[in-house]
């Protein structure tokens, strides 16, 4: 029996129109919950600003009720949230990008779920006052081992990203 391409188009079409009309962003949000860990270990001011800018967007596809979003920081990654007035103690950091601009970015975020874990191997390394020295860190927020902790959840299901 020979198809024609008539017939191949009458039944493309068919199936198309068949489909429900949904977008990436409902299709999204009707998936089970996601499970992401961001990684962030350098310095650079505008590579993390991208990053905090990419979770956002990540955020506003899948919705906050959606997610378990967490981000990790280690080695240079914690200038991130470290103040810039703590450089003048700290040698071992190039930058202290924890500036108001970044500062309203991380609470944003934070209030719309997402976690940010720090490596206590990097504090204790580094000689970091996580009161003093870091922006709006507690004690839960502290991770032994960064990388381990990108392992555990990793191994919980999480998705790895590092933007």
């Amino acid at each position: 029996m020979k198809i024609t391409n008539l017939a191949l188009l009458t039944l493309f079409l068919g199936v198309t129109f068949a489909l429900p009309n949904i977008s990436v962003g409902d299709y999204a949000k009707r998936q089970d919950s996601h499970k992401v860990v961001y990684h962030i270990n350098y310095d650079n001011y505008e590579k993390q600003t991208s990053a905090l800018r990419n979770i956002q967007y990540h955020l506003n596809e899948v919705g906050e009720d959606n997610i378990d979003l967490r981000v990790i920081l280690d080695g240079d990654g914690l200038s991130l949230l470290l103040k810039p007035e703590a450089l003048h103690h700290l040698h071992n950091f190039k930058a202290g990008n924890a500036t108001l601009t970044m500062q309203q970015k991380i609470d944003q975020l934070k209030l719309n779920g997402v976690k940010f874990n720090i490596c206590r191997n990097t504090v204790e390394g580094y000689h970091i006052d996580v009161n003093n020295d870091l922006y709006d860190v507690e004690k839960k927020d502290i991770v032994p081992s960064g990388v381990a902790e990108l392992a555990k959840l990793q191994a919980n299901g999480f998705v790895y990203l590092r933007p």
